[in-house]
């Protein structure tokens, strides 16, 4: 919760300081997703008056592995669970929600689902609010853009210990960083729209990495404890 609360807090001063959303659909934001990423990047298109098919392709593509972390949990959980609560299950997983539930070595219930979720949610909304109504007060320019960092300095820190396990993966960011480079410095080219360029460098790079490195039964590219855990299962 506490962690949510910091992300949530530059989420909410970048949507409202930055990107001129009003602190109320801020928060409404927040309350009806969760996903930083395609927080950031769906404000970031509706203040450069982007199409709403280019960011909803965006906000579905940023969101593409929490199905594939849903497929997963979704093997832990009770059989007797309901449809309806399965769904619930899913708006509520994020990546730090499916790494707690996943490592849980019974199987899980509605009432473990819920409790997981709920103080991350929770924490999520009022970082936002605190943040939306934070960058009102706050009239430095200079400090909004620097509080704005932070998420920034998230999806580094996420990408940075994989890419130091793996060549491969290491190969894959380098790629969707170069690609992002030329649509944004190439002239005619950097006239697509925000989210046609996230859509592109996501795609391109995906599909190569596909073809280099198909997945298979070798597991060098995996830290000491991924393989003992690959062996045991």
């Amino acid at each position: 919760m506490l962690g949510y609360i910091a992300v949530s807090f530059s989420f909410g001063v970048m949507a409202v300081g930055e990107c001129g959303i009003t602190p109320l659909v801020s928060i409404i934001i927040s309350l009806t997703n969760l996903t930083s990423s395609g927080q950031q990047a769906g404000v970031k298109m509706i203040s450069e008056a982007a199409s709403l098919l280019e960011i909803g392709l965006t906000v579905l593509l940023i969101n593409l592995r929490y199905s594939l972390m849903s497929l997963s949990l979704s093997q832990k959980i009770d059989q007797d669970t309901p449809t309806g609560l399965r769904l619930l299950f899913g708006f509520g997983i994020s990546d730090e929600v499916y790494a707690v539930a996943v490592t849980e070595r019974e199987k899980i219930n509605a009432k473990y689902m819920f409790g997981l979720i709920l103080l991350p949610f929770l924490g999520w909304v009022f970082g936002t609010a605190l943040g939306a109504y934070a960058s009102k007060v706050i009239t430095d320019d200079k400090l909004l853009s620097a509080l704005g960092i932070a998420l920034y300095a998230m999806f580094i820190a996420i990408i940075i210990p994989d890419a130091r396990r793996s060549i491969k993966i290491t190969f894959v960011i380098l790629v969707s960083i170069s690609i992002s480079c030329f649509l944004y410095y190439v002239p005619y080219v950097n006239t697509i729209g925000l989210g046609f360029k996230i859509i592109i460098s996501t795609v391109i790079s995906s599909l190569l990495a596909t073809f280099l490195f198909p997945i298979s039964d070798d597991i060098e590219d995996i830290d000491e404890k991924g393989k003992e855990d690959i062996e045991n299962e």
